[in-house]
């Protein structure tokens, strides 16, 4: 039997620049599912992502998944793409299964928080106050280059990499310092600062952009207080819920969040078209 891929609209362009088409999943021209594809608006165009793949209940267990993502690949090399990337639920076992085996390598993991109602208090000695102007410029180009370096160290160009830093940070933050629903913290201890946190407030939740612990005073405990800073400006800001993004491999800052109680929902996945 033969399993391919029909289109099922036309080539979508969207206004961030990204494509998108939906297919739908055939044997011997018999649909079975259908998967979703675009390119990545983060990564930029030369990234594909697969959006979405559902293959109906009684074909699955067959191999059809597998066929319609390398399929899928084939379509992306069409379009000029050199990577593809795919999000996958925490509890999508089938699908995390499917990406291990088409050789798919996991980038990060999106982590979420419940928090209670009341703010945990911060240790003695321990205060946070608004990042300078000063602090902003130094933090800014200090975050962009860590940030483009830890991409660069999951096989992404770079020079694509540091764009990416570059279109986040200033889509990110169109205003600086100033930007709307964004917090950006120093975390004093005894008078010295140890360590920034930068905050967004959206919709219902609150995410942590970025946490990062002085060189020179890591080791005391400053990253727990930054994350618990994190929750006392969530809740103070009618945010219930506490996401954030931790890159693969980054063992201690996954060992942190998960003694704070914070739970995987989402693997995010690249691979390498050859």
């Amino acid at each position: 039997m033969t399993t391919t891929l029909r289109p099922a609209e036309p080539l979508q362009r969207h206004a961030d620049g990204t494509r998108s088409r939906r297919y739908q999943v055939c044997v011997n021209s018999r649909p079975v599912g259908e998967i979703h594809l675009g390119t990545s608006a983060s990564l930029g165009d030369s990234v594909a992502r697969i959006l979405d793949l559902r293959i109906a209940e009684p074909d699955r267990r067959r191999g059809r998944a597998t066929v319609a993502a390398l399929a899928a690949e084939e379509v992306a090399r069409g379009w000029g793409c050199t990577r593809i990337g795919a999000a996958v639920p925490a509890g999508a076992e089938g699908a995390l299964r499917l990406t291990r085996t088409l050789g798919y390598t996991l980038t990060n993991c999106g982590m979420r928080k419940h928090l209670g109602g009341t703010p945990p208090a911060l240790p003695p000695g321990s205060r946070p106050r608004p990042m300078s102007p000063a602090e902003f410029d130094d933090w800014r180009t200090r975050e962009a280059a860590r940030y483009a370096r830890t991409w660069i160290e999951r096989g992404l160009p770079e020079d694509a990499a540091r764009a990416k830093a570059h279109q986040d940070h200033a889509r990110l933050l169109p205003d600086g310092r100033a930007t709307g629903g964004m917090v950006l913290t120093v975390l004093e201890h005894e008078g010295n600062p140890v360590g920034t946190l930068w905050l967004a407030l959206r919709d219902g939740e609150a995410f942590v952009y970025d946490v990062e612990t002085a060189t020179d005073h890591r080791g005391r405990g400053h990253g727990r207080s930054l994350m618990l800073l994190a929750e006392r400006q969530a809740l103070e800001a009618g945010r219930p819920l506490l996401g954030l993004n931790v890159f693969a491999g980054n063992t201690p800052a996954e060992r942190l969040y998960a003694s704070l109680g914070y739970e995987t929902d989402s693997f995010s996945f690249l691979k390498t078209l050859l």
